[in-house]
């Protein structure tokens, strides 16, 4: 989920109301287009080097917490 490649088709990602901003645009995204029953979706490998905090990392514990906020949030609570 946190890798940020993400491809939709157009018709499919404009029907998804979004309200989060930055990182946790992913859990959201993810857990609306999961709950429809009638979208494939499908895991295709890709080549990732993530920064190090040395190298100035953005993502951090605070930012790990609203990630699994915000898939509760979009899971648990069905948030439209």
């Amino acid at each position: 989920m946190e890798t940020c490649y993400k491809l939709f088709k157009s018709d499919i990602i404009k029907k998804v109301h979004l309200k989060e901003n930055r990182f946790w645009f992913e859990p959201e995204v993810t857990q609306k287009i999961a709950r429809d029953k009638n979208i494939r979706v499908y895991e295709v490998g890709i080549s990732y080097y993530g920064r190090t905090y040395l190298e100035w990392k953005k993502i951090g514990p605070k930012d790990w917490f609203r990630a699994i906020w915000c898939v509760l949030k979009y899971w648990l609570f069905r948030a439209k």
